[in-house]
Parts: C-alpha cells; sequence; structure tokens
C-alpha cells in the first residue's frame, strides 16, 4: 500500500484551475481602487468616468487597460513589420530552381543520352516561363530524366495542395506531410461530406444527426472538436475569411502567381473546386465576417499560406483585442475581454492582468461602493463615502503624528477625556476597563473565598472596573470653503474636497454630538451635503462672497446656543463680492471697500457668538496675507498658511485644539479616534 501510495505522489500533475474562479485567490483589495476613484471623483468626474480612468492606468502593482493596449499594439506592428506575402510563392520557386538545376547537371553528363532527347530536353528548359506559375504548369507534362529532379518537382505539388488545406484548416500543412494517395482521398471525401452538409445547412434541412454523423466519420480533421454546425462554421469562417484577407492583401502579380499554381495542387484541380465551393458556403454562411480587409506586410520573413492565414488570424485577433481593451463602445464591460485570446497573444500574464480588472470591476459594482442613480447613472453610495473618509483621516493621522510606520491601536475609551479615577462597571457603560484593577480584584475575591490562584483567575462581571472620563464639549462647526474659480484653476480644488470629507467623517464617526455644516462660497454661498460638495464641479464665476459664508454660519451657530461654535474658513482670495439687502450679489475687483465692510461685520457677530476662528490662506498673495492677518487678529483668531497637501491635517488639527473644554487647545492625532486611540512606532 505505501509502494502504491509513493506512486500515486509521483505521478501527480498540477495545473491551472479551470472550473470557474479560483477558489484560492486573494480577495480583491478595493482600497487603493476606491483612493484613485474618489480623487477623480472630487476633481470633477463622474463615478463612471473614474472607474474607467483607473481601470485603464492600473493600480501600483496591477497593470491597467492601457498597458495592454499598448502590448496588444506592439505585437500587432510586429508581426506587420517583421512577414512578408511571398513564402509560397519563394518555396516553390525554390523547389523549381533545384529540381531544373539538377535536370541540367544530369543532361550534361549522361553520356548514354540520346543525342536527339538531349537536345529537346535543352530547349524546352532553356525556354521555361520566367513565371513561377507558367513554368511549373509548362513542366507537368515533361519527361524527367533526373529522379532527384522529379522528386522536387513532385514536392511543388505536394506543397501547394497542403498549403492550399492549410489556409482552411490549421494544422493540415504538417499533418499531411508525406501523405499518401488515401491520405489525399480521405481529404476529398471529408471536404465533399463537408459541403454537402453545409448546403443542407444553408436551405435549412442540416439536422443535429447529420452533423453528428459527419464528426464521426471525419472528427481527426477537426481538433476545436465542435459540439454543433455553428460552432464547426465559427471555426472554419474565421480562417477562411483570414485567408481571403491575406488574398486581398497580395499584389496582382502575386494573386495571379498563386492562381496559377492553384491548379497544380495534388496534381488536380479537383481540390480547388472543393476548396472553392467551401469558401462560397463560408462567405454565404457568416457574411459578417471580414473578407474584404487587406494588411500590408512589408518584413523580410516570408509566410506561406497556411502561416499566414495565422498570422491574419493574430492579426483580427489583435484588433478585436485592442477593441475589447479601449472599452470605448457604449455598454463595455471588462467581461468583454476574451482572456483566450488574450492569453493566446500575450501570455498568461496579461491574461491574469486582465482577468484581475474584470474582479475589481465587478467588486467596485457590487460591493456596495457604487449604486446606479434614478438618472441611470453610477454614484458613490454612503459606503463609498465612509472609506475615502476613513482613508483620508488616516493620512491626516500620519501627517499630524510626525512619524513614519505609526499604526493606530484598538479604541480604548468613550469620547471624553480620563479622569485617573475608576469605578464599577454598570450596565451601558462604554468606558475602556482598568485591566489592573479588573485582575486585582479577581484575585483578591478568589483569595477571600479561599479559592486558589495556581490553575488560573476566572474573572466575574463584579469585578469589573472602567476608568471615568469627563464629557467633552460639545461642538458646533462650520467649514467654510472657498469654491471660486482660482481655487479650480491653481490646482486647490480636491485638496480643499478631501479636507471637508476628513473633517466630515471625523465628526460623524467620532465626535457624533458634534454638528458640522458645510459651506461652500463663490459669488454666493450655499450650505451643501458632503455628496455634493465632493461631486461638485469646478465653479468658474468670478467672486469670492465670504460675507454670505459668514451669514449662514452664524445662522448655524445661532441653532446650537449651548455649543461651542467653531469657524474654520480657507480661502485663496479676499473678498469681492457681498449679499445686498435685495438679497442681489454684487461684486468688485479689487475688492470693493463696501464689501470688505460685510465681511468683517458678520465676522464681528461670529466673535460675539463666541465662535473660536481659524482662517486657512492658501497662496503667497502679500495682499491676502495682510488682509488675513488683520481679520484673524480683530477677533482674537489664528492663521494657518499650510502647503495643499497638509491642508487637511491643519484643518482637522485646528477642530480637535478648539473643541476641549472651556476652549483648552489639546488636539493630537489620538483626539481624532475618540480621545482612546493611542500610537507607537513600529
Amino acid at each position: 500500500m505505501a509502494r502504491q501510495n509513493r506512486r500515486l505522489t509521483r505521478d501527480s500533475r498540477y495545473g491551472r484551475y479551470v472550473d470557474g474562479p479560483d477558489p484560492l485567490a486573494p480577495p480583491v483589495d478595493l482600497t487603493e481602487a476606491l483612493d484613485a476613484i474618489g480623487d477623480d471623483v472630487m476633481a470633477g468626474y463622474s463615478p463612471e468616468r473614474a472607474m474607467r480612468e483607473f481601470l485603464r492606468r492600473g493600480g501600483r502593482d496591477q497593470a491597467g487597460l492601457d498597458d495592454l493596449a499598448r502590448r496588444v499594439a506592439e505585437r500587432r506592428r510586429e508581426l506587420a513589420q517583421r512577414h512578408n506575402l511571398d513564402g509560397t510563392l519563394q518555396e516553390v520557386k525554390e523547389l523549381l530552381d533545384r529540381a531544373v538545376l539538377a535536370e541540367r547537371k544530369l543532361l550534361a553528363r549522361d553520356v548514354d543520352l540520346d543525342e536527339g532527347d538531349r537536345a529537346l530536353a535543352q530547349m524546352q528548359l532553356d525556354n521555361l516561363s520566367p513565371s513561377t506559375a507558367a513554368a511549373v504548369s509548362e513542366l507537368g507534362s515533361y519527361d524527367w530524366k533526373s529522379r532527384e529532379a522529379r522528386e522536387d518537382y513532385e514536392k511543388i505539388k505536394d506543397l501547394l495542395g497542403r498549403e492550399m488545406l492549410d489556409q482552411r484548416f490549421a494544422g493540415m500543412k504538417n499533418a499531411l506531410e508525406n501523405a499518401t494517395d488515401e491520405d489525399r482521398a480521405a481529404i476529398n471525401e471529408m471536404l465533399d461530406d463537408l459541403n454537402t452538409l453545409l448546403d443542407a445547412h444553408r436551405s435549412g434541412d442540416a439536422t443535429q444527426e447529420q452533423f453528428d454523423e459527419f464528426m464521426g466519420k471525419h472528427g481527426e480533421f477537426f481538433p476545436e472538436n465542435p459540439a454543433t454546425i455553428d460552432e464547426l462554421l465559427d471555426t472554419l469562417a474565421q480562417r477562411s475569411a483570414a485567408a481571403q484577407r491575406m488574398r486581398n492583401s497580395m499584389t496582382p502579380e502575386q494573386r495571379a502567381e498563386l492562381d496559377g499554381l492553384a491548379q497544380q495542387a495534388f496534381g488536380s484541380p479537383e481540390l480547388m473546386q472543393s476548396l472553392g465551393r467551401l469558401d462560397g458556403n463560408m462567405q454565404s454562411l457568416r457574411p459578417g465576417e471580414d473578407w474584404g480587409g487587406s494588411e500590408r506586410l512589408d518584413g523580410d520573413e516570408g509566410l506561406g499560406l497556411g502561416d499566414g492565414t495565422g498570422v491574419f488570424q493574430d492579426l483580427a485577433d489583435l484588433d478585436e483585442l485592442s477593441e475589447q481593451l479601449s472599452q470605448s463602445y457604449n455598454g463595455s464591460r471588462m467581461d468583454d475581454i476574451d482572456l483566450d485570446k488574450l492569453a493566446r497573444q500575450l501570455g498568461d500574464e496579461a491574461a491574469v492582468d486582465a482577468k484581475t480588472l474584470q474582479a475589481l470591476e465587478k467588486a467596485l459594482r457590487d460591493s456596495g461602493t457604487m449604486r446606479r442613480g434614478t438618472d441611470g447613472q453610477l454614484k458613490l453610495t454612503p459606503k463609498a463615502m465612509r472609506q475615502l473618509g476613513k482613508a483620508l483621516l488616516r493620512d491626516v493621522a500620519d501627517k499630524m503624528s510626525g512619524r513614519q510606520g505609526n499604526r493606530d491601536l484598538r479604541q480604548a475609551g468613550a469620547a471624553g477625556e480620563r479622569s485617573g479615577a475608576t469605578r464599577e462597571w454598570a450596565f451601558g457603560d462604554t468606558e475602556p476597563w482598568d485591566v489592573t484593577r479588573t485582575i486585582t480584584n479577581a484575585v483578591t475575591r478568589t483569595a477571600g473565598e479561599g479559592g486558589s490562584t495556581a490553575s488560573g483567575v476566572r474573572i466575574e462581571i463584579g469585578d469589573v472596573e472602567v476608568q471615568e472620563t469627563e464629557a467633552r464639549t460639545q461642538a458646533c462647526v462650520a467649514l467654510l470653503v472657498d469654491t471660486s474659480f482660482s481655487m479650480a484653476m491653481d490646482g486647490r480644488w480636491v485638496p480643499m474636497k478631501r479636507t471637508a470629507l476628513a473633517l466630515h467623517t471625523l465628526i460623524t464617526s467620532r465626535f457624533r454630538g458634534d454638528d458640522l455644516q458645510l459651506i461652500g462660497f463663490g459669488r454666493h454661498a450655499e450650505v451643501m451635503d458632503i455628496e455634493e460638495l465632493t461631486g461638485l464641479d469646478a465653479m468658474w464665476d468670478k467672486g469670492t462672497n465670504l460675507h454670505h459664508a459668514l451669514l449662514l454660519a452664524n445662522r448655524h451657530f445661532r441653532k446650537h446656543p449651548n455649543a461651542q461654535p467653531v469657524l474654520l474658513i480657507v480661502t485663496d482670495g479676499e473678498p469681492t463680492s457681498h449679499l445686498e439687502s435685495s438679497g442681489e450679489v454684487f461684486f468688485s475687483y479689487p475688492p470693493h471697500p463696501v464689501t470688505v465692510a460685510y465681511a468683517v461685520r458678520e465676522l464681528d457677530s461670529s466673535m460675539r457668538l463666541g465662535a473660536q476662528t481659524t482662517f486657512f490662506r492658501l497662496g503667497e498673495d502679500p495682499g491676502l496675507a495682510r488682509f488675513i492677518e488683520s481679520m484673524a487678529h480683530r477677533v482674537g483668531g489664528s492663521v494657518v498658511a499650510p502647503e495643499l497637501d497638509d491642508l487637511g491635517a491643519a484643518v482637522v488639527g485646528s477642530y480637535l485644539g478648539s473643541r476641549g473644554p472651556r476652549g483648552r487647545s489639546r488636539g493630537g492625532p489620538e483626539d481624532m479616534f475618540g480621545g482612546g486611540r493611542g500610537f507607537w512606532v513600529g
């Protein structure tokens, strides 16, 4: 038995899993894709286009559609530049020249040959047509004196027959090498039966039983093993159309030569008659194939008819793959890509890349990150927005911590500051356990009950103590973001949106008691929800209406009289528009003194409401810097001039620092995760 097991182990073979998706394949990671799609959406792309762009570009370690399309184009160019269509003609010419030379040599040295026969033979050879096809035909009745020359001439007929068949049936050239008369008879019988079957199919009389009978008799000629007559037609028509395109690509002289030579195939015109009938059936039954195309091949490597047809099939496959990879037609999906053709043309690695992209597209559509809206367009779901926000928060935490390799530990407490005291756990408590006091209580209880701790200590619910926390002050936050045309023009559009999403995610996930209002201000201001702001197209209207934005912010503060007002203003320009009492927008550049006065008046109102104000100045304009500094000084606020990459960290840090008890600054990256996140260097 052991010997048998060893033998089974030795004889085992492992191959690629083919019965559906690989059960051991790792799940698709959507993190990178979602981040890239989110950035594109914030830049003004639709979610559908953003997804397409990511699939086109690919990821850090994942080839995209553009890379695959480039490799397809390179493969196509390489095929076209390497080959030419003279292969069969050159091979026939070489055989003919060799046969004639061998015959001339024998005529020159055979002393026993009748002088009259010698002179006649030499005259026939001297007067052969310069056309290869005509010369082959003229030598059809020639009485060869040299056995070697006769064999080379017969090879021409055999070669032509095999090439003609190889054009329609892949692999036939090699299969029929050294074929016997019986083999050729079998070929002729197969062609007759095939044409009879196709004639019946064209008239609607063919049955599956007839097809099965045909395959049972001639199946050895069809390694593709088609199951129906339509599958057989698809295979034959594609190759037949490729053969026709190859013929179309030849020069008139090349076509004339081949037509003349074709009649010599296997030394009988019967083969060409059967193949001509087959081509007619193919074009009639599959008119949708490309029968009229052509291709210019100018390389140095000659192609035989069969190999050339295979190259033209490859070119057709590459053209089809190029269209599939472009994904530019209506209703295109990644599933349209033919992985088998891709593997055949570019190798298994390319097919794996495409399959990964297919899985990625399916995961994006099916994982709840995208959904179809009532208008039929793809939209990012709230789940996707939360995932994007969490990713942005992680980036912000990295920047705020100032250390590489930081990793956050599990959450250790509810929203609140630890006071240092502990108390017994009560139902509903969410504060973190005091592990030391809890274990001490369990050990003390066990010892008091006369038990032993040698075998371990069992913790009961009465042993648990939790750390007391102080309640945080509830905050009422207004984030004012400049949406004027200069923000989009100077590349600040996406960082502004990323900042808003990071702050929104932080407040809605970790500080649910706080109330955030997002206000965009360009020529006029408006309150926006996060989905509206992140999907906002670039605004090209001139105007920076800080006055209107402050009006909306103060209205928000007044609705929450018991909360700490926090005013965060992101801008790259001085106020150039304001609201008139009539509700109309007044615009002036340079800024009009009245516009500035309106903005200052509303900022003073924010100060009287107790707002802690921070300006985030974008850009290096000295005039803007002086104006912002004076505004902040007036209300006891602060100014931050961050780099674009640090804008999110600056805004989030300012929010965290402004919301402590009695306005005490205590912000830090740990507060982003509920006041109970620890950091350590990995």
